[in-house]
């Protein structure tokens, strides 16, 4: 027995409307194609699409960007750094070797000076380099590299190209010790060269001596130049000892004292010459024994007459 259909069907099912649905976008798009292909219909719409998706684009490639940046900057930095750290050492052993020549100069040319006097003096003398100052405000002394062994003796007078320093004190086996002529115990005679007047020239501070107890009739100027008396016979005489630099009344009033700036470079000579000790010290001879009328031989004849 055949069956009877009782119920119909839908005509168009959920799967057939979304089948129709999909057919009229198909349609849609290639209507559109066609135009913007034909007509470039479209190109606006796409270009305002591309600037509303632009910043998106930008922003999505902000971090990537920021971190490629950063590693950029610090790499740059790292080079400046190390590029900077070079050139300064650079700099600074270029400014080492600018002064290291500098010194070199000064010291050639303190050499050179010291050769001018050796060569110009009738003294032996014996060139030695300062090694060592003494840091006491009371002890004007230095330390050279020459002593016992070098023939160096106590009382050697030492002088500079300029004049005058100081004098030998103490010796060891390869230094000496010298005592400069600004020490308080210091005293070197001296002349005026500008008019011959004698005088004893004392140690006063690191940069100047004292000429004390001058008579206030005595023909002193400011600028006149002290050189060595020869008194003494430690330092020879004619050796530049400095410059009055001021001259004033001592309490009494009865005599002056002036203040004499040192000739020699005491704060910067580096070489030195050593004087040799005088063989027979400057001054009067020494008085003979033997006083009164020459001694008449026994025979009671003169020579002079025994020729005739």
């Amino acid at each position: 027995m055949a069956l009877t259909r009782t119920d119909s069907g839908p005509l168009f099912t959920a799967d057939a409307a979304n089948t129709l649905r999909l057919i009229g976008y198909l349609a849609v798009a290639i209507v559109l194609m066609v135009a913007d292909h034909r007509g470039a219909y479209l190109s606006r719409t796409r270009y305002v699409l591309n600037m509303a998706v632009e910043p998106m684009y930008r922003l999505a490639a902000l971090p990537a960007q920021v971190a490629r940046e950063a590693r950029l900057a610090l790499a740059d930095r790292e080079r400046l750094t190390e590029a900077n750290t070079r050139l300064s050492q650079d700099l600074l052993l270029a400014q080492a070797r600018l002064n290291r020549l500098g010194e070199v100069r000064e010291q050639n040319q303190r050499l050179q000076e010291l050769l001018a006097v050796q060569r110009s003096l009738d003294l032996g003398v014996q060139l030695a380099h300062i090694v060592d100052i003494d840091t006491d405000p009371d002890r004007h002394r230095l330390v050279i590299d020459a002593g016992a062994n070098q023939s160096v003796q106590i009382g050697q007078a030492v002088l500079d190209a300029h004049g005058i320093m100081g004098q030998v004190v103490e010796t060891l086996p390869n230094m000496a010790t010298v005592m400069l002529i600004t020490d308080a115990a210091h005293a070197l005679p001296v002349t005026v060269e500008r008019t011959g007047m004698r005088a004893i020239a004392r140690g006063y501070t690191l940069d100047a001596l004292s000429l004390p107890n001058i008579p206030i009739s005595a023909d002193l100027k400011v600028g006149d130049r002290l050189i060595t008396s020869g008194l003494g016979g430690h330092f020879p005489a004619g050796f530049p000892v400095g410059v009055v630099r001021s001259i004033s009344n001592d309490a009494s009033g009865m005599f002056a004292a002036a203040i004499i700036t040192p000739s020699a470079a005491l704060d910067r000579s580096g070489e030195v010459l050593i004087l040799q000790q005088l063989v027979d010290p400057v001054g009067p001879p020494a008085p003979t024994h033997d006083e009164g009328p020459p001694a008449i031989p026994a025979s009671g004849v003169s020579a002079k007459e025994n020729g005739r």
